[in-house]
C-alpha cells in the first residue's frame, strides 16, 4: 500500500427507522454476523486503521461488540456527543486520522458494499486528491452533477433537491486526502448553509467544495447498483440479509 489509509465510520446515529434501538452498524444480518462485522471484513485488508465514531448511547455497546479489534489496536472509537451530522462526526475526530495520508469514509450502513469496490477505491486514489465510487441508479437518492474533471454539485432527496432518473449515486463511500483537509473544513463552515430540511451542514456538499478547490477528482465506475443499497428500512435489512445467505451458500463470504 503506497499511501497510509485510515477508514473513517461515522455510525452515531440511533437506528431509529429500523426499531431497534441501537445503531445500525451494530444491526445483525445473519448467523451473530453484524454490519460491523460485514465492513471490517471488507476494509480491514486495505486500510491501517479503522476508527469509527458513536453516539454516547452506542458507545459500550459497540465496544463490547468490538472488543477484540479495538483491544488490537486496528480499531478505535470515538463519540460524538450531539448529532450534529455526518461532517461532525468524522472532523469532530480528526485527532484520530489527521496523521494518515488518506482517510475512507464509510457509512455505518453499507451492508452491501463489495471488497472490491473497497480495493479499487484504495488502489486510485492519489495524494490530496478526493476519490469517489459511483453507479447510474433509476432513482437516485442522491445524485453527482459532474463536468469535465470537476464535480460541480450534489443534489440531496433528503433536502428536497430533485434527484433525475439514471443519475449518478454514491455508495456511501469517498476517499480524501488528508492534507489541509481539516482546515478546508473550518474554511467551509464559515460559509455553508444548513440543509433546508435537516438543518445540517452536511457533508456531501463538501464534495463539490473540494472539487473547485483543486482536488483531483477520480470516479471509480461501480456496476451493481446494489452496493448503493444501505440499511435504513426493515425491507434494506431483509434484502442484506438475503444476500449475505446467498453469498455464504456460494462461498464469498
Amino acid at each position: 500500500m503506497s499511501e497510509r489509509v485510515c477508514a473513517v465510520i461515522p455510525a452515531a446515529g440511533r437506528g431509529t427507522r429500523l426499531g431497534f434501538g441501537i445503531p445500525k452498524i451494530m444491526v445483525e444480518v445473519a448467523g451473530g454476523v453484524t454490519v460491523w462485522h460485514l465492513l471490517h471484513r471488507r476494509l480491514r485488508p486495505r486500510v491501517e486503521h479503522t476508527h469509527v465514531v458513536v453516539s454516547p448511547e452506542g458507545e459500550a455497546p459497540f465496544r463490547d461488540l468490538a472488543a477484540e479489534e479495538i483491544g488490537s489496536g486496528a480499531v478505535s472509537v470515538s463519540v460524538q456527543d450531539e448529532p450534529t451530522g455526518m461532517g461532525g462526526a468524522i472532523f469532530g475526530a480528526a485527532p484520530h486520522w489527521e496523521s494518515y495520508d488518506a482517510i475512507l469514509v464509510v457509512w455505518g450502513d453499507q451492508a452491501n458494499l463489495s471488497a472490491a469496490t473497497v480495493r479499487r477505491v484504495v488502489a486510485a486514489h492519489r495524494g490530496a486528491g478526493l476519490t469517489i465510487p459511483l453507479v447510474p441508479m433509476a432513482d437516485p437518492y442522491v445524485e453527482y452533477e459532474i463536468a469535465g474533471s470537476e464535480l460541480v454539485r450534489v443534489r440531496q432527496s433528503r433536502e428536497g433537491d430533485e434527484c433525475r432518473p439514471g443519475g449518478l449515486s454514491d455508495v456511501g463511500v469517498f476517499c480524501l486526502g488528508t492534507d489541509g483537509l481539516r482546515e478546508r473544513w473550518a474554511r467551509y463552515l464559515r460559509d455553508a448553509a444548513p440543509g433546508a430540511v435537516t438543518g445540517e451542514v452536511n457533508f456531501l456538499p463538501f464534495l463539490p467544495c473540494l472539487s473547485r478547490a483543486g482536488r483531483p477528482l477520480t470516479v471509480v465506475p461501480v456496476d451493481d447498483p446494489v452496493e448503493a443499497r444501505g440499511v435504513n428500512t426493515q425491507a434494506d435489512l431483509d434484502f442484506a440479509r438475503q444476500a449475505y445467505l446467498r453469498d455464504t451458500e456460494a462461498g464469498r463470504r
